[in-house]
């Protein structure tokens, strides 16, 4: 595709910028050092989005006044820029990942290994970000694609905007950099509205998505639109381009960028990387662009895409092969000095060979083509060997497997664990599969279990996530009894009159609200929810007081409450530690559980509610284990494998009977 046009005036120049690699090459070190030794996130990734945007759009601007904006050709350099390092570290982490990931990984890293071959990791991830039962997935080994493939995005989308502009200036050239300006202005201030919207309301989902990164490109565009059209004095250069240097160091330090990212706080590290750019060549001694054009710091931002890709697949096969949740300053230096050296061989033995074969025809689609076949490759035939292991080993209850009734007694013999491995993070109580009708007051489902006629009592589950998997203990009494159970259930929300997990977080209140008016308009026999949260080493576990306000509530309508006891938290991914062989996966008891719990302490508990004690079910007198009676207790960090609290059933029945048929 070509749009035509000619001009007597230059929209911006053509000047080689040494400081621009320089720039590149302090984000990437910010972005391996935040990430290998902090455990944090920098900023250095919005320079990235911000470089991108200045160079794009310089290069189609000048495209433009030079004749025609060639984009087909265009796209295809784009592809052979990007594609080869990244095809070579997607390979190498398929096969890497398949050997070294635990089994329970496995699943979650081919759809991602799938998403980033196609630049759509952004957008795998904005869905797992916006699923709950996504959120506790230990970090993949492609997760940092996101960003590449929010930039391919930009790479793909931008020149056809462009290309619009152009055709509308054709009969008046003198017009483009004026339109040109406005509608990148427009992109820019519509993108950080809709930025900060999300991140306000949906965090995670804000931080992955295309739309809400785009005036982080925009403000790029911007520059290159008019840094040829300012000039600021030696002075004021050497002031911006310190200033923003320092911004860029200190940004990870001052802000969460994790969870502030990418609303109105991204403004920090892209106006510094501005300033670098607007300062440029500062002709002073004492100048930044001193520093940012030596010959270090341009060859670190020659590999820097090299280094940025390799970097995260090492932390994390590092943190999984030694079974640890940080890395400290000998295995971090170790890290990133790998990742600089497959950096370095990447770029001279891929990249540029690859580019240089390339000069003066552009093959993208080839090599997209044959790239993502051997992507394919490799991610169906780590699919052929999920699917073979994911065959369950058993049933729920058998000699084999009597998961919480080898806590009384019901010895097991030595069996393969259940649920398999392979799909532990799936082992979820599916209520999505029951009767599913949207809340009257709330952009959520109510979910009931089918019963045969009509049901003997009509039971309100109500709660969070930790509810959802208990949930499958009362399952089977239900179906024995011919219960109808209706699950009210989202994510990190607990029944409360406030937001336990995030203080005043709206989406939790209004939910908790609409709940209660559907309990009160369905009327049930009786509600079950959690008696207490925070279960875990410290002796944290509490039953807030927002709890109580809501038994109270449903006292007042005659509605008997069943309160659960929560179960145990831990600090690492339990079913993780267990297929790697962990030491003891699991914790003492009486770290995680006090002898007397805190409901019974409280003295204001209403009487319409009786208590579950599920502490037995899942500890012996000294130890809560992480595997009983072979089935897998948890399935992450924190919630229960659906099979295990299914096999509680047989352990809690007598009480969950006498409780709700009282």
């Amino acid at each position: 595709m070509s749009a035509p046009l000619h001009s007597p005036t230059r929209t911006t120049a053509r000047r080689y910028r040494p400081e621009l690699q320089g720039l590149r090459g302090l984000a990437v070190a910010l972005v391996v050092v935040y990430h290998v030794w902090l455990n944090r996130v920098s900023g250095g990734v919005d320079v990235f989005f911000l470089v991108s945007g200045f160079l794009l759009t310089a290069q189609l601007a000048r495209a433009a006044e030079g004749g025609a904006l060639g984009l087909r050709r265009r796209w295809g350099r784009t592809v052979l820029r990007i594609g080869p390092a990244a095809l070579v570290v997607l390979l190498s982490v398929g096969v890497a990942g398949a050997a070294l990931l635990p089994e329970g990984r496995w699943a979650q890293t081919i759809r991602e290994l799938l998403a980033s071959a196609l630049f759509l990791e952004n957008w795998q991830l904005a869905a797992d970000a916006v699923d709950y039962g996504a959120r506790n997935n230990a970090a993949s080994v492609v997760q940092h694609f996101w960003s590449l493939s929010v930039q391919v995005q930009f790479f793909a989308l931008w020149p056809l905007l462009i290309a619009l502009v152009v055709l509308t200036t054709r009969r008046a050239p003198e017009r483009l950099h004026g339109r040109l300006t406005l509608t990148v202005l427009g992109v820019f201030v519509a993108s950080l509205s809709y930025s900060m919207a999300l991140t306000d309301s949906d965090q995670l989902l804000a931080y992955f998505h295309t739309l809400t990164r785009l005036w982080e490109f925009a403000l790029g565009a911007l520059l290159a639109l008019w840094i040829d059209r300012t000039s600021p004095g030696r002075t004021a250069r050497v002031a911006m381009g310190w200033t923003g240097v320092v911004g860029l160091l200190l940004c990870g330090m001052v802000l969460q960028v994790g969870s502030m990212f990418p609303g109105y706080a991204a403004l920090w590290p892209t106006i510094c990387g501005g300033l670098v750019l607007l300062a440029g060549r500062s002709g002073s001694r004492f100048g930044v662009d001193r520093l940012l054009a030596a010959r270090p710091m341009r060859y670190l931002g020659d590999i820097s895409f090299a280094l940025y890709l390799w970097h995260w697949p090492l932390l994390v096969l590092y943190l999984v092969s030694r079974d640890r949740e940080e890395v400290g300053p000998v295995g971090g230096a170790a890290i990133i000095a790998l990742s600089l050296v497959l950096a370095v061989l990447t770029h001279h033995l891929v990249e540029k060979p690859v580019l240089a074969r390339a000069k003066g025809r552009a093959p993208g689609r080839r090599f997209a083509a044959a790239g993502l076949v051997a992507v394919l490759l490799v991610a169906g035939g780590w699919q052929v060997a999920l699917a073979e292991r994911a065959q369950q080993p058993g049933t729920v209850g058998s000699a084999f497997h009597p998961g919480a009734l080898a806590l009384v007694g019901a010895d097991a013999p030595p069996a393969p664990l259940l649920p398999a491995p392979v799909t532990v993070y799936e082992d979820w109580v599916r209520i999505e599969h029951w009767d599913c009708a949207p809340l009257a007051r709330f952009p959520m489902d109510r979910c009931t279990r089918p019963v045969e006629g009509d049901p003997e009592r009509r039971i309100v589950v109500v709660g969070d996530s930790h509810l959802q998997q208990l949930t499958g203990a009362l399952v089977p009494v239900a179906q024995q009894r011919n219960w109808q159970l209706t699950a009210i259930v989202r994510g990190a929300c607990p029944f409360s009159t406030v937001s336990e997990v995030v203080p005043d977080e709206v989406d939790c209140l209004n939910w908790g609200e609409a709940a209660a008016a559907e309990i009160a308009e369905l009327a049930p026999d009786a509600v079950v929810t959690l008696a207490s949260r925070d279960v875990r080493a410290g002796l944290t576990e509490q039953t807030p007081p927002g709890f109580v306000e809501r038994w109270r509530q449903l006292d007042g309508l005659g509605i008997p409450v069943l309160a659960v006891r929560d179960n145990p938290r831990f600090d690492h991914s339990v079913p993780d530690c267990v297929q790697t062989g962990g030491p003891d996966c699991g914790a003492d008891r009486e770290a995680v559980y006090a002898a007397v719990p805190p409901y019974a302490q409280r003295d204001d508990v209403p009487g319409n509610v009786s208590f579950l004690d599920v502490s037995d079910a899942l500890c012996d007198a000294a130890r809560c284990p992480a595997v009983i009676g072979n089935v897998l207790v948890y399935m992450d960090d924190n919630h229960l494998t659906a099979s295990y609290a299914t096999s509680m059933s047989g352990l809690l029945e007598e009480q969950i009977v006498a409780a709700l048929e009282a």
